[in-house]
């Protein structure tokens, strides 16, 4: 809590002016006489038992407490009056904090910052998209004048390549076994050979049929 507001500092700039017989008077700071404190000193001090007649002269900054020496005490009335600051306190120490926040985000402005950000995002992004449109556009008109370029890009290159990738992997997975135990025995291992110069016959007869297709 802010040194403003807190109870203990507002309670030392509390003076008492007059002390009498069941009668005492204290000169306030101006922020006790204002709300909300005015109002909670009021009806603290009323409160106590003892206490008959609470004034407070706002203008004048005074406060002046009536009260029965037999049943309450100056001691009493001076607690009362302390602990009256305490609410008051908390809620403007709250209202303090917000007023601060709502300032600083006024001065951050981060909503402004949100819609900056998203604009620019957003023009990040028609540019790129717009680069991406020409660079489609050139590549379309590269394979539409370029044969070569559409035989690359065609269905049947795209299918001997990956049946190249397919080949080439599987004599890699099984290299180790064919240079260290097929090429040694052959005939042990007659199937995974015939098994081998099935697929490589597979692989021949369909590249031909492609090559006389249109």
């Amino acid at each position: 809590m802010s040194d403003v507001f807190h109870p203990d500092a507002l309670a030392r700039q509390i003076v008492v002016r007059y002390r009498g017989d069941g009668h005492v008077r204290f000169a306030l700071p101006a922020l006790l006489c204002e709300e909300p404190y005015a109002g909670a000193l009021e009806d603290s001090l009323r409160g106590l038992a003892g206490v008959y007649r609470v004034t407070l002269y706002r203008r004048q900054r005074k406060l002046s407490v009536f009260y029965d020496r037999h049943a309450c005490s100056l001691h009493a009335v001076a607690r009362c009056l302390h602990g009256a600051l305490t609410a008051p306190a908390a809620q403007m120490q709250r209202e303090a904090s917000v007023a601060s926040l709502a300032q600083k985000l006024r001065v951050a402005r981060p909503l402004q910052w949100l819609k900056d950000k998203r604009d620019q995002a957003q023009a990040k992004f028609t540019g790129l998209k717009t680069k991406a449109q020409l660079l489609s556009r050139f590549a379309a008109l590269q394979i539409q004048h370029q044969p070569m370029l559409q035989n690359v890009f065609s269905e049947k290159a795209a299918i001997n390549f990956f049946n190249d990738i397919v080949v080439f992997y599987l004599i890699k997975v099984h290299w180790e076994m064919i240079t260290q135990k097929w090429l040694k025995s052959p005939i042990k291992y007659r199937n995974a050979w015939f098994s081998t110069f099935y697929l490589v016959f597979l692989l021949v007869r369909y590249r031909k049929q492609a090559a006389k297709k249109p």
